[in-house]
């Protein structure tokens, strides 16, 4: 029987670093047997960070992507705060996700940062990297201590936790989507305000709860800088090689996403249907093949015809669906790939880092779909240039 191995990296976005069980912490034997005589331990050199150029090339990627991430959801959350008309359900849950997305530009991409520039520079890793903490946490295992708090327990939980709210804010903006498209005469009635501000709340809160999960229902886990991902990652403490008895904790991650996900999935094909179904009866009407008689009125027989923006704004909502989950994908696979016992080191890096690369996607998609989005930007950064007339915007 293929028992799970020891080094179970679980990132903000649900992978598990599955080796095979032959190996400790995704060390090889030369490095076990250095870490054994309690030699310095040189950082795994993978296709991204193997040599100073490398490595250097991987900083300038993670500083450029923590900006555009930052600016772009700055900008985002600027122009649905100063517009009057995005103060809707659906504007209430843009923000949350640009909120998201902007902690993972201002927390976990930088300290990946820190961490890198840190490795260039001194001969010693720190102490939440990978190699260093299999030490400790291998010695607290047998000894009983709990390993000290370091950057990483911070870290990862923001990460895993930013993932897990971008994933339920998109499926609730998908059903506010669906209710517009299917029941257009009760969406005012049945999505609200302070309905929608609530369920906001409930999502930050069940996502940063199932984040911190293996740390408040498990004393068996870490977190660490790993040095595949070059993240900040969930593992497992070591007892004798083996892996804690709960190490499942952790299926609750992708549990978690591929549901959300799948649901998102099957609300997104119903609503697009029925907005198929409806193009379909506007097309044979203007072509007079179907009469507009015998329904009330209104797009042959279609009474409740949702608004041309709420079709609009459903196809929006289908492009970030498709969006996040292609930059999910890799993840997905990585984890297969895991389960079947392959490692898959420098895959991991391009797998998490195009997952983190989604976070600056959103302004992109809106400014190409919202024209209220692209006028209220325009709005803003006209704004000190045009001279003062003493008008209300």
């Amino acid at each position: 029987m293929t028992a799970l191995p020891p080094n179970i990296s679980v990132p903000g976005s649900t992978a598990v670093l599955l080796p095979t069980a032959d190996y400790l912490f995704n060390l090889t034997a030369a490095a076990q047997a250095a870490l054994g005589s309690g030699q310095s331990l040189a950082p795994l050199c993978t296709i991204c960070c193997c040599g100073f150029l490398n490595r250097t090339l991987a900083v300038v990627f993670m500083v450029s992507l923590a900006f555009a991430i930052v600016v772009g959801n700055v900008v985002t959350l600027t122009v649905f705060v100063q517009t009057r008309q995005s103060r809707t359900p659906q504007g209430y849950l843009k923000v949350s996700l640009a909120i998201a997305d902007m902690m993972v530009g201002v927390l976990v991409v930088p300290f990946s940062v820190y961490t890198e520039i840190s490795l260039m520079v001194t001969t010693t890793p720190p102490i939440w990297y990978q190699v260093s903490s299999t030490s400790r946490a291998t010695s607290s295992s047998l000894g009983g201590v709990v390993s000290p708090w370091q950057p990483c327990m911070l870290i990862g939980p923001v990460f895993a936790g930013c993932t897990f709210v971008s994933i339920s804010t998109i499926f609730l903006m998908t059903l506010e989507r669906s209710v517009a498209i299917l029941r257009p005469l009760h969406k005012d009635a049945l999505v609200t305000r302070r309905r929608t501000l609530l369920l906001i709340l409930l999502s930050w809160a069940a996502s940063f709860l199932l984040a911190l999960a293996p740390l408040i229902f498990s004393s068996n886990f870490t977190l660490e800088y790993n040095e595949c991902s070059r993240m900040c990652n969930y593992t497992p403490l070591m007892f004798g090689g083996q892996l804690p008895p709960d190490a499942n904790i952790l299926l609750l991650f992708p549990a978690f996403d591929f549901t959300l996900l799948g649901g998102t999935l099957a609300v997104n094909i119903v609503s697009f249907t029925s907005i198929r179904r409806y193009s379909r009866k506007r097309k044979l009407l203007s072509e007079g093949s179907l009469s507009d008689t015998g329904g009330g009125g209104g797009a042959g027989g279609c009474p409740h015809r949702p608004s041309f923006s709420d079709i609009k704004a459903a196809k929006t909502i289908g492009i970030l669906t498709f969006a996040f989950t292609a930059s999910f994908s890799p993840i997905a696979v990585f984890v297969l790939g895991n389960v079947v016992g392959y490692t898959w080191c420098n895959f991991s890096f391009f797998a998490f880092w195009i997952l983190t690369g989604n976070s600056c996607c959103n302004v992109i998609i809106y400014s190409v779909r919202d024209h209220r989005f692209r006028k209220g930007v325009t709005l803003l950064f006209q704004r000190d240039q045009s001279p003062p007339h003493g008008e209300k915007t």
